[in-house]
């Protein structure tokens, strides 16, 4: 129980670090407008912090693996701060590309260390819910995060939020430095050696569940807001409302793709999920224009897309139990490389087609991961008989 409230700090941390990327989907009009650029450009803000994240984290937790802990997640919140100064100070595109890549390498370096440390300090047995602890953090800056941001950029300048994140990031230090114990830094598994479960062709398949499904979903997340506003016409009290759902939906989403693993099995939950994800992006686009039924099929959206991590996660565990904690490091690695690739997608279609039309491309591309999962579980059915 004593260490209890010390992982709830590394949540409350984990909220405000994952608030910084989230956010910026629910404020991408207010900042391509005010930066001078395209939505589909402001749209590849979200591009370069994943690609910075996927990349960029596994090499800086590798090289810093022998760094007392406590000291690396300091470090990473250092970085993190001055990622949110250059964005309050940037005064151009290229100045907020820079903060972004600042901003995902802090935010990775710190997820990374704060979910050993929360293992670490958990009690016997009890390690899987103080990740999901901290997990839970960073998911809920999607529910709260993305929509407070909406109203404060709409209430005063997108910058506030990035001031108050700066502001409590320096908080978050102070309390760390005087909470957290020291410990020390583990023996670091080479990069190598992560890549070289990429050989495996069903782990591989696996992986690549992960990333069509995240690609399909940030196509159309990327461009949420503008798509609330312009094709749907929502007011700006109301795409705050939605965004508040959505996060809602979400977290229930998560709560039930993880009972749903266990209950009803991984193919059902896993395939299930994915065939409701495509069909309600489907039905988004098909009824873009009407409020009262974009609102619905935003929740169950949401609902459904994130009720395929958790099953997702305890498939990957499941299949190689001795290299989980390197298995989850690649899967978060793929699933923001997917989200790199979902914006870059997302921009082409905004540019090329309509806004409209990243609901349908987005369909297509989380459609693809059931292929993938069929094959995959079918393998697995095999291996096991």
């Amino acid at each position: 129980m004593h260490n209890t409230w010390k992982i709830y700090i590394l949540a409350i941390v984990s909220f405000l670090v994952g608030t910084s990327e989230f956010v910026i989907s629910g404020i991408l009009d207010r900042v391509s407008s005010d930066v001078g650029v395209t939505l589909a450009a402001a749209g590849q803000l979200i591009t370069v912090y994943s690609i910075a994240y996927a990349i960029g984290t596994p090499i800086l937790i590798a090289t810093t693996s022998k760094i007392d802990r406590r000291k690396l997640m300091l470090a990473a919140l250092v970085l993190f701060f001055i990622g949110n100064l250059i964005t309050i100070l940037t005064t151009g595109y290229t100045m907020l590309v820079v903060a972004r890549v600042v901003l995902a390498l802090g935010t990775g370096v710190f997820m990374v260390v704060a979910l050993t440390v929360s293992a670490q300090m958990a009690q016997p047995g009890k390690q899987g819910s103080a990740i999901a602890t901290v997990l839970l953090g960073f998911n809920l800056s999607l529910i709260l995060g993305v929509p407070l941001g909406r109203v404060i950029a709409s209430t005063y300048d997108w910058k506030m939020i990035f001031l108050g994140i700066g502001v409590l990031s320096l908080i978050a230090m102070l309390i760390i430095s005087f909470t957290i114990p020291k410990s020390k830094g583990e023996a670091a598994v080479p990069l190598r050696e992560q890549l070289a479960l990429l050989k495996n062709p069903r782990l591989s398949l696996t992986l690549s569940i992960s990333f069509f499904w995240i690609m399909g979903y940030t196509i159309i997340y990327t461009f949420i807001t503008p798509f609330l506003l312009s094709i749907t016409g929502m007011s700006d009290n109301l795409v705050s409302i939605g965004l508040f759902a959505f996060g809602i939906a979400s977290l229930l989403g998560s709560q039930v793709g993880g009972y749903g693993a266990d209950k009803w099995g991984i193919p059902r939950t896993l395939i299930g999920s994915l065939l409701f994800h495509a069909g309600i992006l489907l039905l988004m686009t098909a009824f873009a224009h009407i409020t009262a039924a974009v609102f619905p099929l935003l929740m169950l959206w949401s609902f459904f897309a994130w009720s395929t991590f958790p099953a997702q996660q305890v498939y990957l565990i499941g299949m190689a139990p001795k290299a989980s904690g390197i298995l989850l490091s690649l899967n978060t690695s793929i699933v923001q490389l997917g989200m790199a690739v979902g914006a870059v997608i997302g921009g082409l279609v905004v540019e090329k087609f309509s806004l409209q039309a990243v609901g349908v491309v987005g369909a297509i591309g989380v459609a693809i991961a059931i292929l993938p999962a069929i094959i995959s579980l079918a393998m697995r059915k095999q291996t096991s008989n």
